[in-house]
């Protein structure tokens, strides 16, 4: 096989002196629990009710992983949906013919970005390139913008998806738990008529955003590759129309998402005995998190997220901002929560994030205004609203004036982007390989490792038009 345009040896090279990331900061862990571990053993304690480290473990197996009780997880079903999501070939639909086939799930929601976009906006149909880490998607010039498939939000996370019923910044996804008695916000003819299907946020999110990114599983590709079997295996013999719906698809695509989870994360190794995993700084600013800090308040639980919307006058995502296109000019997407309710009492209001892995794309909020962790920290600490639009009415209790210090400022920031970067998310992408090998002919999803070199994997979407096989 070989490939146009692609000087290997030296974007390998490149990939291995370069990142997206920087190195964790290692400041002489302890082998033994020390004074800084029994604090924050007892800080955790106090912050899970009496339950203790264990509430805040992530799942290493499936059966310990959230699942929708009407789409149990299942081997089969996360490795048809692992594919899928990496599939370029489902993109069949798109506004312009030579958009087909160079999409994906991955192309806005990578692992080299945390599973979001290394961008202030994704940008799936009409965007070229990638880049180390996804930072080099840019608009195919022959597209308008007005073709552009991006979102008028900032790209939100897969990773840790499985611990939020309801998706979105403004959970509207999800026919159960938050939404159940919001019906009427249901609008036919939109992706929300979904949650009529009754599943949880990750399954309506997964089937809604074929439709949304049109995209679906062509009868070709269906029938000669190995999909067909691999759908039988995972929802058996129901018959391939309805296999090949985007329902199946959806339901294949959220089991994969449900299962990637930061569970690598020093401090995940740590709550499972690790003492050594985090550094003190680490360990300091994970004692001030759950303390002073107050972070925990709002970030709780094993994604460090929660199922709540605050408002806290943060700015919305636009136009005018470098690599930004088609932000909303409306103030549907701009209410948070209470676009999707119509309910006053939700407006401004957006979901509580997780904080995993959130040094990989450093565009934090719901607007993509913040360019650091600390930076956020620091917004957060004085608790003056930037978003002149929000009344002071209806930003949270919980923002106000912390009065942290700038050292422990920096601790925080060092705990949530040293503590709680999983630095092996690639083990979730798919096709990774030591060559460039496609899946079959049908498959333009390819991946670069480099055999035997420390390298970080990064996947890559290529039309099947760049190819010699």
């Amino acid at each position: 096989m070989k490939l146009k345009h692609l000087p290997l040896v030296s974007f390998v090279a490149v990939s291995i002196l370069s990142g997206c990331q920087e190195d964790s900061i290692v400041d002489n862990p302890q082998s033994e629990p020390n004074a800084l571990d029994v604090e924050l053993e007892a800080a955790l304690t106090s912050t899970s009710n009496g339950e203790g480290i264990s509430y805040y473990k992530l799942p290493t197996s499936l059966s310990e992983i959230p699942q929708d009780p009407r789409n149990p997880l299942t081997a089969a079903k996360v490795e048809l949906g692992k594919l899928l999501y990496h599939e370029t070939g489902i993109a069949t639909t798109p506004h312009r013919e030579e958009g087909r086939f160079t999409y994906s799930c991955a192309s806005c929601h990578h692992a080299d970005g945390g599973f979001q976009a290394c961008l202030p906006q994704g940008i799936s149909e009409g965007g070229v390139g990638f880049g180390l880490h996804g930072e080099g998607r840019y608009p195919n010039p022959n597209y308008g913008v007005a073709d552009l498939d991006v979102q008028p939000i900032r790209t939100p996370s897969v990773l840790n998806i499985a611990y939020q019923t309801n998706v979105l910044w403004n959970g509207q996804f999800g026919g159960t738990h938050l939404n159940e008695g919001t019906e009427a916000s249901w609008t036919g003819g939109t992706p929300k008529a979904w949650n009529h299907l009754g599943y949880e946020g990750t399954e309506i999110q997964a089937i809604a955003g074929l439709l949304v990114h049109r995209m679906d599983m062509p009868e070709s590709l269906y029938l000669n590759t190995e999909y067909k079997d691999l759908y039988e295996a995972a929802f058996g013999s129901v018959g391939d129309d309805t296999l090949m719906s985007n329902v199946y698809t959806g339901l294949a695509i959220a089991a994969y998402e449900r299962t990637v989870v930061a569970s690598e994360a020093p401090f995940q190794q740590w709550l499972n005995g690790d003492k050594m995993a985090m550094s003190e700084k680490e360990k300091k600013g994970a004692i001030l998190f759950f303390t002073k800090g107050e972070c925990y308040k709002c970030h709780n639980g094993p994604a460090l997220s929660s199922m709540d919307f605050y408002a806290l006058g943060m700015p919305n995502l636009e136009s005018n901002t470098p690599g930004v296109y088609l932000t909303a000019n409306d103030e549907v997407t701009n209410r948070g929560r209470g676009g999707f309710t119509n309910t006053p009492a939700d407006d401004y209001k957006f979901k509580v994030p997780q904080l995993y892995n959130l040094i990989q794309s450093r565009f934090y909020g719901h607007g993509a205004n913040y360019r650091s962790v600390e930076e956020v920290l620091r917004y957060k600490n004085a608790a003056v609203a930037a978003n002149n639009s929000v009344p002071t009415t209806q930003l949270a209790e919980e923002f106000h004036p912390l009065n942290l210090t700038n050292a422990e400022i920096e601790n925080i920031a060092t705990f949530i982007e040293y503590g709680l970067y999983d630095r092996n998310l690639n083990r979730y992408c798919a096709f990774c390989n030591s060559v460039w090998q496609p899946f079959s002919k049908q498959r333009h999803t390819f991946c670069l490792v480099a055999d035997g070199l420390p390298v970080e994997v990064t996947c890559f979407n290529f039309p099947y038009q760049d190819l010699n096989i």
